[in-house]
């Protein structure tokens, strides 16, 4: 895993801003394929997801390793990724982007929340979403599926770098989800990300604030005109932002 801790200053200022803030970062700094395609919340309203990953990578099954009783194997990488995820942190798994069998359900999903995972996201299917979707913690997924995973899945390793929705996720990067959908911080790059959305954010509600009033967007977003950039800095001053 990476050397990267989370602050909880920089998880705090994270939890404010959103994945198209991070995305418009990310790609200032040469990154474009950072959001995770495909995984939608299971109940959008949940909150904005902040955590570093905790990786977690399915391979195609095999019918000879992935007989219904393999899950009375206590080393069975999916439930040990489930006990083994710190509080705090996301499990994101690689599930080769298949939603037509689950990653998991809504008992294994309600036993990560109770241990404290600040969310999961998983580029194939849940099964159970129903109950998962009633859970506080936030869940992103490509999409419903009754069948188990044994039958296209297996979870084959923890820890490792991943392939999720088309973007990389290494151990430790940290992972952001709101109702749009998820992104995939660097972890060397999240602290200096956090601050950066933060005033990106407070630019665009003043953006959105002058649009409301009739301003046309020409000049204003992005803010080419001095005149806008003195009406922002009247705003900042005035709303404390």
């Amino acid at each position: 895993m990476t050397e990267y801790t989370l602050s909880d200053a920089t998880r705090e200022k994270l939890r404010k801003v959103s994945t198209a803030s991070v995305a418009t970062a990310l790609y200032k700094r040469g990154l474009r394929n950072q959001f995770i395609q495909g995984a939608r919340p299971v109940q959008p309203g949940k909150g904005t997801m902040v955590g570093q990953a905790f990786t977690l990578r399915y391979i195609p099954a095999r019918e000879d390793r992935n007989p219904i009783t393999i899950f009375r194997d206590p080393e069975h990488k999916q439930r040990v990724a489930i006990e083994t995820c710190p509080p705090g942190w996301v499990l994101v798994m690689d599930a080769r982007k298949d939603a037509r069998a689950a990653t998991a359900g809504s008992i294994l999903i309600t036993r990560l929340a109770l241990r404290g995972a600040a969310g999961v996201v998983s580029d194939g299917g849940f099964r159970d979403v129903t109950g998962i979707g009633a859970l506080d913690m936030p869940s992103y997924c490509a999409g419903p599926s009754a069948p188990t995973n044994l039958t296209l899945h297996e979870a084959i390793e923890i820890g490792g770098p991943i392939a999720c929705g088309d973007a990389a996720v290494f151990p430790g990067d940290v992972v952001l989800g709101d109702n749009d959908g998820v992104m995939v911080i660097p972890a060397h790059l999240a602290d200096e990300i956090a601050e950066e959305c933060t005033g990106m954010e407070s630019f665009e509600d003043f953006v959105l604030e002058q649009v409301n009033d009739g301003a046309g967007v020409i000049g204003l977003y992005p803010a080419t005109k001095e005149e806008n950039l003195a009406k922002y800095q009247a705003w900042r001053e005035r709303t404390g932002r």
